[in-house]
């Protein structure tokens, strides 16, 4: 059974990773970093790439503190995602990242990846992360 995809965001102060999903919903890939112009423009690629895939859910990173507590950073997530969700109908869903970005980077560090190259793919691959950890409780939830 072939689905449209899901969105994953990794949404920052200066840059945006993007991943996406396969068809059937299984596997996260990496897509691309979006670097923040203005909301307008950002929003605009997105709001791109939602038709380009046929996204029919997106799948937003919200870093909340270690208190479990919303602070200023998932504020600004949130009101990232409200503006996303005026300029699209497709669902919105969070996922806990606290721990993507550094999870990528240490991935990206036992890859021996360069200083540069991490710097160009890091929110890229938090995005993944965060998209492949929603599509594996997804996974589990129609397990059981």
């Amino acid at each position: 059974m072939q689905v449209a995809r899901i969105l994953g965001l990794d949404v920052g102060e200066k840059k945006i990773g993007v991943a996406v999903s396969d068809p059937l919903g299984i596997t996260a890939q990496g897509l691309k970093t979006i670097a923040r112009r203005s909301l307008a423009q950002d929003l605009k690629c997105i709001v791109e790439l939602i038709a380009a895939w046929e996204i029919r859910l997106i799948v937003i990173g919200l870093p909340v503190s270690l208190n479990n507590t919303v602070g200023p950073q998932a504020e600004k997530v949130k009101h990232f995602a409200a503006a996303l969700s005026a300029k699209t109908h497709v669902p919105l869903s969070y996922v806990d990242e606290r721990f993507s970005t550094r999870i990528a980077t240490q991935t990206l560090l036992l890859a021996d990846t360069s200083r540069q190259k991490r710097k160009q793919v890091v929110d890229m691959l938090a995005a993944q992360l965060i998209l492949q950890s929603f599509l594996d409780r997804q996974s589990q939830a129609h397990l059981t």
